[in-house]
């Protein structure tokens, strides 16, 4: 090699360590302000600790939970709106820790681009600490990974992990769920972060730009509307499981809508019985399926249409557990309640899904 001829550096094959260094410290910050009993939320070690001990709880059972955002992203990305999408990466985790009456304790997220662009993935991060700070959780670590061939510039994806605690003999469900109980449902903030592929192929279909208006929702653009960040159920469901100690189960309603998620927390030989009637559909599901030609019972399985929990306790409690629930600010709706069945939980319906009424 002659003296003019130049060596290839690692930025010369598309990472960028100084970027990566400039996000850590645009993140530092945000990080800190996660910071609760048991975490001090700093970063740029190995590893992160928590102790349970500082945090309240004496003989717990530890929980853990992964997910992601899916498909939602892609609007994100398409839309250059990066603000809210960590609040969805952490709702998905810790909504799924509350429903086994675990508080979430700590946080890490996994983030992964074509190529590091330290402002967006400082937006990114301030979304996932806003949604830690709502839930009482620390961000206590995470992964930056720059992988150029893998992910087309300005591409990215996340990955969640929450770990929570409970204390032994207070895990949900309880083994007492029984035909009789009454099923309460927790209105969601929209579609979540479910489904989203069949939302991006129904705004292929309409023809509509995401700057266009929201038909649903006319002072919010399309993708502004759609990017609406999924409802975070932490802190009303721990106060109403510990101020009532009459909560059964929680069900979080996810992908595979109400009729896939409200199973897996009845037992065998039971069902959940739903009254559609009762169920005011959000005008965002009602276009889903008027311009997708979607079917109700396609709906049910593919959105969580309206409702983001439900919940689970005897019927003489449903008043007060109601109120519970009502008190920090959730909408809560009867759904029905759980039957005498055969074979394996499953739900059932009376009534019609009104995702027909004009918007």
């Amino acid at each position: 090699m002659s003296g003019t001829e130049k060596g290839l550096s690692y930025r010369d094959a598309g990472v960028d360590i100084d970027a990566g260094n400039r996000l850590v410290d645009l993140i530092k910050p945000l990080v800190k302000a996660t910071r609760r009993p048991g975490a001090d939320a700093e970063i740029g070690g190995f590893g992160g600790v928590f102790d349970p001990r500082a945090a309240g709880f004496k003989d717990p059972l530890i929980v853990a939970t992964t997910d992601g955002v899916g498909t939602k992203l892609k609007i994100a990305i398409e839309t250059g709106r990066h603000e809210t999408i960590g609040i969805d990466l952490v709702a998905m985790c810790v909504n799924d820790l509350v429903v086994q009456g675990a508080e979430p304790l700590f946080f890490l997220d996994y983030f992964a681009t074509g190529k590091l662009a330290p402002d967006v993935g400082a937006k990114i991060v301030a979304g996932i600490a806003k949604g830690c700070a709502e839930a009482g959780c620390a961000l206590i670590g995470g992964e930056t990974a720059e992988m150029p061939g893998m992910y087309a510039d300005g591409d990215y994806d996340l990955a969640g992990f929450s770990v929570g605690a409970v204390e032994r003999g207070r895990l949900l469900p309880s083994p007492n769920v029984r035909p009789g109980d009454v099923l309460l449902g927790l209105a969601s903030s929209g579609v979540h972060s479910n489904g989203y592929s069949l939302v991006r192929r129904i705004v292929e279909v309409s023809g509509l730009p995401w700057d266009a208006p929201a038909p649903f929702a006319p002072a919010m653009t399309l993708g502004e509307a759609l990017l609406t960040p999924t409802r975070l159920y932490v802190k009303s469901s721990l106060a109403a499981i510990r101020s009532t100690g009459k909560v059964k189960a929680l069900a979080h309603i996810t992908g595979g809508g109400l009729t896939e998620n409200l199973p897996r927390v009845l037992p065998k030989h039971t069902i959940g019985r739903i009254d559609l009637s009762g169920l005011a559909v959000p005008p965002v599901f009602r276009w889903l399926a008027q311009v997708g030609k979607v079917a109700p019972e396609e709906m049910l399985r593919a959105f969580n249409c309206g409702i983001g929990m439900v919940v689970v306790c005897a019927p003489e409690d449903a008043e007060t557990v109601a109120d519970a629930f009502a008190d920090p600010g959730e909408e809560v709706v009867h759904l029905g309640a759980i039957e005498p069945g055969e074979g394996a939980a499953r739900t059932v319906y009376d009534g019609t899904l009104a995702v027909g009424e004009p918007l």
